[in-house]
């Protein structure tokens, strides 16, 4: 069954360590720390993408900043409550990580897979220059009787096809992580830089029929 759970929510980031350790929390003992990983886009934008990874794979002492990994496992969230409300937190739940060479280059440096279903009606939209958009929010099933809830966001005819599911909708995606600064208004009227994470999709399907 655990290994079903493993399958259903799979995710591998290649790129450059941007940030130290910072301590997340412990369970049973073993600490998990986060840290910040870039990841080149095929433009010349990128993407930092946080990382949760245990002390028991990688060394948290040492420095590691301006080397090259390739992490896999899987998209994480939790909700942090905060100043009154519940604040989604995502990134990547490292299960193994191993250092790449500076040149190297990897085809596919950022790609996440995903099976679950439907937890928010879909909102489609068109941007003011005719481009289909839609946004998702998907429930990835985990061990435990918990789950994962991922915010995508999907174009053009996935956007057409995503417009049309129902809250329960059992889908499959695959995509990548991408990071985005959006500025949120205090109370006092001052703006606040935060950073929201979402799964691009480039490839969706229904998965209806495969358990009928």
């Amino acid at each position: 069954m655990t290994e079903q759970f493993l399958q259903n929510n799979q995710v591998t980031i290649a790129g450059e360590i941007v940030s130290g350790f910072t301590f997340s929390h412990q369970i049973y003992g073993e600490g998990f720390y986060m840290m910040d990983v870039k990841v080149n886009r095929l433009s010349e934008a990128y993407d930092i993408i946080p990382l949760m990874i245990s002390e028991r794979i990688i060394d948290v002492s040492e420095d590691y900043v301006g080397r090259r990994v390739e992490a896999h496992g899987q998209f994480r969230s939790f909700n942090r409550h905060e100043n009154g409300r519940n604040h989604l937190v995502l990134s990547v739940f490292v299960r193994s990580i191993e250092f790449s060479g500076e040149e190297e280059e990897h085809s596919r440096p950022n790609q996440i897979f995903l099976d679950g279903y439907i937890c928010k009606e879909p909102v489609y939209r068109m941007t003011p220059l005719g481009r289909e958009i839609a946004d998702i929010l998907i429930a990835v099933n985990r061990a435990y009787g918990k789950s994962d809830y991922i915010p995508c966001i999907c174009w053009g005819r996935n956007a057409r096809f995503a417009g049309t599911l129902e809250i329960g909708s059992h889908i499959a995606l695959w995509g990548r992580i991408q990071s985005r600064d959006y500025q949120k208004r205090l109370s006092d009227g001052s703006f606040l830089k935060r950073t929201a994470y979402e799964v691009s999709v480039s490839k969706m399907e229904s998965l209806e029929m495969a358990v009928k």
